[in-house]
């Protein structure tokens, strides 16, 4: 699908000069292996408020919440397979690493947009989970990773468009990772574009905004 490969160059681009070419390598192996679907909805959110094709988006904060969502769901499962006690503590040690590149490129490429302070709520409101996952045992908690990261996306979408994220906004993308991160398909589909233009007043251009 064009968007997915949209997002995935834009991600890319966002770590092309990460040094040395080992490390590259592997965040790209990462992308490449990657469910999109956060940068797809940041790319649907805008075209939705906008009226526009969902092409013709705004990649760069498509790819921001990706990388930010690539490193949360790669720190997470450090969290939980602790390879330094259970496996290769070099890989470990490398993992972590991208992990920390990723998100720092994904808060870049957002820093000076209007989604700027959602996207450090998302990385705050992680690791408060994973504090009380250790601490209580809630595996529940690990899925508010996606419902924040999709409420950022549609934040970063739709004030790319000029509009206010509203609570109806971002009760969309919430409600989309409800059962886990939807698929880029799903994203895609016409209904998303319909229900986020019909909080934004841009009905006009919905069928063109949700045409891929």
């Amino acid at each position: 699908m064009e968007e997915v490969a949209a997002v995935r160059r834009a991600a890319l681009a966002g770590v092309d000069d990460v040094e040395p070419e080992r490390l590259r390598d592997r965040i790209t192996a990462r992308l490449d292996d990657a469910s999109l679907a956060p940068g797809v909805l940041t790319l649907v959110a805008e075209a939705a408020a906008r009226g526009i094709p969902v092409a013709d988006s705004d990649a760069d904060r498509a790819a921001g919440v990706q990388l930010i969502y690539e490193g949360l769901v790669l720190t997470r499962r450090l969290a939980h397979d602790d390879p330094w006690t259970t496996g290769d503590r070099d890989d470990a040690d490398l993992d972590i690493l991208i992990a920390d590149i990723l998100v720092s490129r994904g808060f870049y490429l957002l820093a000076r947009t209007d989604a700027a302070a959602a996207a450090v709520d998302v990385v705050r409101e992680f690791g408060k989970d994973q504090t009380e996952l250790r601490t209580t045992g809630d595996d529940s908690l690990d899925g508010n990773l996606e419902v924040d990261i999709c409420d950022l996306a549609v934040v970063a979408g739709v004030t790319a468009s000029g509009h206010e994220p509203t609570t109806e906004l971002r009760a969309v993308g919430a409600d989309l990772a409800a059962d886990g991160l939807p698929d880029a398909e799903t994203v895609l589909s016409g209904g998303v574009a319909e229900e986020l233009a019909s909080h934004t007043g841009a009905n006009q251009g919905t069928e063109a905004a949700a045409d891929h």
